[in-house]
């Protein structure tokens, strides 16, 4: 193509797609999962820290890759498959931790299980909408979803170790587990409904 003729003036990135800063920022928090997982299983008030210091590092990339890859035009198929990849396993590894370590337990459990259904569900949901090249935008109430779950999550690691600091952070950790759980509920039932209603539409143009 005649460069003359390019009216794109988007600067492209000279780095490989593999190596660009928004994904080694969602690579860093892949790894970070077993990280704070072993931290979490080790539970001291050492590992703790660690381990709080680690899912905020972690969760703090979980915004900077997606906007640092629209301010730097770095956007690729390779961040878009990685992103939701890395949240779900950062969220479904942490909860596994702290129950397994007895920070949530009992009837809590519950709103911890109700969560990594429906990131299951979202993920069935997402892959499968992909094979027929229909995508789920995300919503306002999913993002507020997160934003509460990763506080309520960031609360349980450190509470134990924090109670000076923190005396309640346990109680509102748990609350937060809650209403996170709560609007999960309705935001995997959103998505559920958007998808089935594509599926069906396929379906009838079929016949």
């Amino acid at each position: 193509m005649d460069p003359a003729q390019n009216t794109d003036p988007t600067p492209r990135s000279s780095l490989p797609v593999a190596m660009q800063v928004p994904n080694l920022l969602t690579y860093g928090r892949i790894i970070a999962v077993p990280l704070v997982g072993g931290a979490l299983l080790w539970d001291t008030e050492q590992s703790r820290w660690l381990a709080f210091a680690l899912f905020a590092l972690a969760a703090i990339t979980d915004f900077f890759d997606g906007w640092l890859a629209r301010a730097w035009h770095q956007q690729s198929a390779l961040g878009r498959m990685l992103d939701p990849i890395a949240d779900k396993l950062l969220v479904a590894g942490v909860l596994l931790m702290l129950t397994a370590n007895g920070t949530i337990e009992h009837a809590h459990v519950w709103a911890a299980f109700i969560i990594l259904l429906r990131e299951v569900l979202v993920s069935g949901l997402r892959e499968f909408l992909g094979q027929l090249q229909v995508s789920v935008p995300v919503t306002w109430l999913a993002k507020w979803k997160t934003a509460i779950q990763l506080v309520a999550i960031g609360l349980l690691i450190i509470g134990p170790a924090a109670s000076s600091l923190l005396p309640h952070a346990i109680e509102i950790g748990l609350a937060g587990l809650w209403i996170a759980a709560l609007l999960t509920l309705y935001t995997g039932y959103d998505y559920m409904r958007a998808g089935l209603r594509h599926v069906i539409r396929v379906d009838e143009e079929k016949h």
